[in-house]
């Protein structure tokens, strides 16, 4: 997939400092398309990213998107999490007003929708993400956190955020070695490879915290999903939130999952577990966001 698309490097400037982003697809000036905004993880770039996953998301290019793969600040994005303790909060950098000169560069002459704009993140972009839902109030049309949960109020710096609503995809596999599934913190070892930490909500609290914010009351529906390739030890659950007139939650869980994209193809390493082949991700995006 990746071969057959234009990629092209690109670059904006904020509050000074340039920053940089990879663009898959192509669009003329008037054609006003979706923009994924896409946010690695720790210790990578855009390009990275697009190699760990197997190009997964480029994908959503050949449908019709735009898709940027964003470069973090010395490989890390500035979240909302109160420990955290990388370059890109020790600098202080401004990774929300990254995404908006990304979005102003491409709305300014209609090359995409700006009521269109969808942020997926992995890991620490997850965590990025979470952040731009709570503090960027009408930016996003959707967001998407994979490998990343909410960080409990003790540990989460955004605090009291403007109400709003937002559909929200998260996936999350139940033997991430680095992000647990279930409610906790990383180990001393963890919290010092990755200079971040702080308690975070389990995948199923994070679910939940996002309905409510959508004003969502009524219990979600369960279903496990049918097994598509039976040599894959993975399996997978969908768990929906939703209530008429309001955006929907939905959490894929991963059993037996890593700290990984699911999708056809991935060249993640094995010490961070098990990446799934039962789901592409980018064919949950297209149809959660009607893409």
């Amino acid at each position: 997939m990746s071969s057959l698309l234009k990629a092209t490097r690109g670059g904006v400037t904020v509050a000074g400092a340039a920053r940089t982003f990879t663009l898959v697809g192509t669009t003329a000036p008037g054609e006003a398309r979706p923009l994924i905004l896409v946010f690695h993880g720790s210790g990578q770039t855009g390009d990275k990213h697009r190699a760990f996953t197997g190009g997964v998301f480029d994908a959503l290019a050949a449908r019709g998107a735009l898709v940027a793969y964003l470069d973090g600040y010395r490989g890390n994005w500035n979240d909302a999490r109160r420990e955290s303790r990388f370059p890109a909060r020790r600098a202080d950098i401004d990774d929300v007003g990254f995404a908006r000169a990304v979005i102003a560069t491409f709305a300014a002459d209609r090359r995409i929708d700006p009521s269109r704009v969808y942020a997926v993140g992995y890991s620490n972009g997850g965590q990025i993400v979470i952040r731009l839902a709570h503090e960027t109030p009408g930016l996003l049309a959707g967001a998407t956190v994979i490998a990343a949960t909410m960080p409990a109020p003790e540990n989460f710096l955004a605090g009291p955020t403007p109400p709003g609503s937002l559909p929200v995809l998260l996936i999350h596999g139940t033997k991430d070695p680095i992000v647990s599934y279930q409610r906790g913190t990383m180990n001393w070892a963890l919290r010092r490879i990755f200079k971040a930490g702080g308690p975070t909500w389990s995948a199923d609290r994070t679910a939940r915290y996002f309905a409510e914010r959508n004003g969502i009351t009524t219990e979600p529906t369960t279903t496990r999903l049918p097994k598509k390739t039976t040599a894959d030890p993975t399996e997978v659950e969908r768990t929906t939130y939703e209530a008429c007139g309001v955006p929907s939650v939905v959490l894929y869980t991963i059993h037996g999952g890593g700290h990984t994209v699911p999708g056809p193809s991935s060249s993640a390493p094995i010490l961070i577990g098990k990446t799934s082949h039962q789901l592409d991700t980018a064919d949950l995006i297209t149809q959660f966001f009607d893409l």
